[in-house]
């Protein structure tokens, strides 16, 4: 590769890296009121131990929105997410959508704040409960001051809070 190409991979890595956020409650015109905040790192929590995320609810089939701009990396269905869309906003971090009940999203599709990406349900395990979504924050950039003494502290690096993402919204 000549050399004046070599520089254009680490500068992309850089500004998405750097890019700010802005990002929004993911679920149309649910607030803060519609999902616990305590809910976040709590454990014990079913089969996966700890629920690395928030609970949003909202009635079956309120639309679903990117919280941020990014691009789709997957959409599908997977046993406890049901339903799911994943993508990669600034910063390296990946948003997780699950439990919809529709996706209206596709792999590599390009997303503004607030593209539709489906409905709210109640796939997955959420079945029989009521209807939610439940949206993560990860970095690929591990952030090692977030880890503590517990058994999962060292996930701490990779999973963020979304409401201290949401806090301003």
């Amino acid at each position: 590769m000549p050399l004046r190409k070599r520089w254009i991979i680490p500068v992309l890595f850089l500004v998405w890296a750097l890019l700010p956020e802005w990002p929004q409650i993911p679920v149309q015109d649910a607030s803060a009121r519609d999902w616990n905040p305590h809910t976040f790192w709590f454990e014990p929590w079913g089969r996966s131990g700890v629920h690395k995320g928030i609970d949003i609810f909202a009635k079956r089939g309120a639309p679903v929105r990117s919280s941020s701009y990014g691009v789709v990396l997957f959409r599908g269905e997977i046993a406890q997410g049901g339903k799911v869309v994943v993508a990669l906003g600034p910063k390296w971090r990946i948003h997780y959508y699950a439990h919809l009940q529709t996706v209206d999203a596709y792999p590599g599709q390009p997303l503004l704040a607030g593209s539709l990406l489906g409905t709210v349900g109640d796939t997955g395990n959420a079945q029989g409960k009521p209807a939610h979504l439940h949206y993560s924050v990860v970095s690929l950039l591990p952030l090692p001051w977030r880890a503590d003494e517990s058994t999962q502290g060292w996930k701490k690096m990779f999973y963020l809070d979304p409401n201290q993402l949401l806090q301003t919204r």
